[in-house]
């Protein structure tokens, strides 16, 4: 029988699947689908958070009213960050059927083909290259231009236009262009828009003009089938192994459970959960682990290092003679206007992502590719949370795509519900300090190009008294924050790698029968938003269960196993 835990004898069976997923977010939820279509196997999928019925989930706005609500965000923080002048960050994810995708901008975005090819070379396997996941991305996809050679249709995962526009946002377009910046209408070829980047709107997860997160695009149809459980507001405390195997998970919903798993457990609890849980459940650096008062399983040292983020640099501009959504919205028939084009059409304010125009540039000339990201905003306010300013002005946020700094996300103790030690390091190696600055100059440039002048901009964050290479890196300090984009803190690599913590195909290195399934498992960060990297991530694992189920199987189950698959 399996070894239940600490306290085996106070925990009921909640029973036997063949496998148990942790994290009911982007990657969970695909994995959910995917695995329940073989009617043949069972599975579990376990969630800490609630349902996605909140409805400010869904109103695309209503993302204001979600990051920084217990109902749907773990409510996290960073520890004071000596890049950012010693200030610490609140650090947004999920907690709710969706995960990140219920309370995030909404973008749709894969990133470089140099990225998934740096993949490829840093794991050994090609089915990470770019050439081999765009099909796996075109196959999720149900995009509103339909299908072509580099966009789907017909898969779960719906791709629209925005249903706004600014005039602000049109005459950033073309300050941009004059910077050097071409029109694009596609972020998504792998080339982001040509070898010079491009600026354009960003297409987004909606379906007329309303959120579509991976819960309604693959949980709920899956949660029709009889072969998948869910379990929401239920904390995994730990994997359970028996010597080196996992066997199962032990979670407290309202009494304490243990699962058994037949074939695998997955944890698809994120970049800042999957690291802890497993530290917690003896699966990490041997050091660390006899801190917690942990037992070891497996010595991983790269358990919860290489975090990386994308750290967004706000530049916010007052402007004349042009509406933004600061006044827009500062009366209350405004708000009113603003109400009633959503209820009756789904469009304008109320329908936006949090940001609406997108730009790829490089930080200098020698750069092969870009490594700049815009989130260009028809709003201005002094930080995440507080008033938009009541007059007119917009905001040009700026990251770095490829940083360099690494940061690592840690439990704090053995205690589930204490929050984990989350330090990205920012700002801290002189590369990522000089693209910050490189950064800022850019977007001064846009900011005084001639088809901005005629609305006199005026830069009120971080303010024109900033000008020196010194000066520009202690503003990046002051105005930089996250943009929600952490990755890397179980990363996949060689089986020579010393610190990779999965392989290839994202077995956790040293056990039997335990994957991680989730942004952790990115060796390198996407250049953009990654959500639906993330997704890719999970389609790919998908098959992967299936295959190695199809190998272990008697001949007459591989048949089944083999009929029963979609490919991705």
């Amino acid at each position: 029988m399996a070894t239940q835990g600490r306290d085996a004898p106070t925990r009921r069976l909640e029973g036997e699947f063949d496998y148990v997923i942790v994290g009911a977010g982007t990657a969970g939820c695909v994995l959910a689908n995917r695995l329940t279509q073989d009617p043949d196997v069972s599975v579990l999928l376990i969630e800490a958070g609630g349902k996605d019925d909140y409805h400010w989930i869904h109103i695309p706005v209503g993302y204001l009213y979600c990051i920084g609500n217990p109902r749907t965000d773990w409510l996290y923080k960073t520890v004071a960050e000596e890049g950012l002048n010693g200030r610490a960050l609140s650090y947004p994810r999920g907690r709710v059927l969706g995960g990140s995708s219920s309370i995030n901008g909404m973008i749709y975005m894969r990133g470089q083909r140099e990225d998934y090819d740096e993949w490829a070379r840093v794991t050994g396997d090609s089915g990470w290259s770019w050439d081999a996941v765009l099909p796996v991305f075109r196959g999720s996809e149900d995009h509103h231009g339909g299908a072509n050679a580099y966009h789907g249709a017909g898969g779960e995962w719906r791709v629209e236009k925005q249903r706004l526009k600014w005039q602000i946002l049109e005459s950033f377009a073309q300050a941009a262009q004059e910077q050097g910046i071409p029109a694009t209408d596609d972020f998504n070829r792998g080339d982001s828009g040509g070898p010079n980047g491009g600026v354009g709107y960003f297409e987004v997860n909606q379906k007329h003009g309303v959120r579509w997160n991976t819960s309604k695009a693959f949980l709920r149809a899956a949660m029709k089938r009889p072969n998948l459980t869910v379990v929401t507001g239920a904390l995994t405390e730990r994997v359970v192994f028996e010597g080196t195997r996992c066997v199962g998970v032990e979670y407290r919903g309202d009494v304490a459970y243990f699962a058994r798993a037949r074939c695998e457990v997955i944890l698809s609890a994120g970049a800042v959960n999957s690291p802890q849980l497993l530290e917690r459940s003896g699966v990490g650096d041997a050091a660390r682990l006899a801190r917690l008062g942990v037992g070891v399983v497996q010595d991983l040292r790269g358990v919860g290092e290489n975090l990386q983020d994308h750290l967004q640099l706000r530049m916010a501009f007052r402007v004349n003679g042009v509406r933004t959504l600061n006044t827009a919205s500062a009366h209350w028939w405004g708000k009113l206007m603003i109400g009633m084009e959503y209820a009756l059409f789904q469009s304008g304010p109320m329908s936006m992502a949090p940001s609406q125009l997108g730009a790829f540039a490089k930080s200098d000339a020698s750069r092969t590719r870009p490594d700049l990201q815009y989130h260009v905003q028809p709003l201005s306010l002094d930080r995440f949370g507080e008033p938009l300013h009541r007059f007119n002005a917009f905001t040009a946020s700026v990251c770095n795509l490829q940083p360099t700094s690494r940061g690592s996300i840690h439990a704090a103790s053995a205690n589930p519900e204490d929050a984990p030690v989350i330090a990205p390091n920012y700002l801290s190696t002189e590369e990522d300090l000089r693209v910050a600055a490189n950064a800022m100059r850019l977007t001064r440039r846009i900011a005084a190009s001639a088809a901005l002048a005629g609305y006199r901009p005026e830069e009120i964050l971080p303010g024109p008294a900033f000008q020196s290479e010194a000066q520009l890196r202690e503003a990046a300090g002051n105005v930089g924050t996250t943009i929600f984009h952490p990755v890397g803190t179980c990363r996949m690599g060689r089986a020579d790698d010393a610190d990779a913590v999965v392989d290839a195909r994202l077995r956790v290195r040293g056990v039997q029968g335990l994957r991680v399934v989730d942004a952790s498992v990115m060796p390198i960060i996407t250049s953009g938003n990654t959500n639906s990297p993330t997704l890719m991530i999970a389609e790919r694992a998908a098959q992967m269960l299936r295959e190695d189920r199809r190998a272990t199987a008697p001949a007459n189950v591989r048949n089944e196993v083999s009929a029963s698959a979609t490919p991705a």
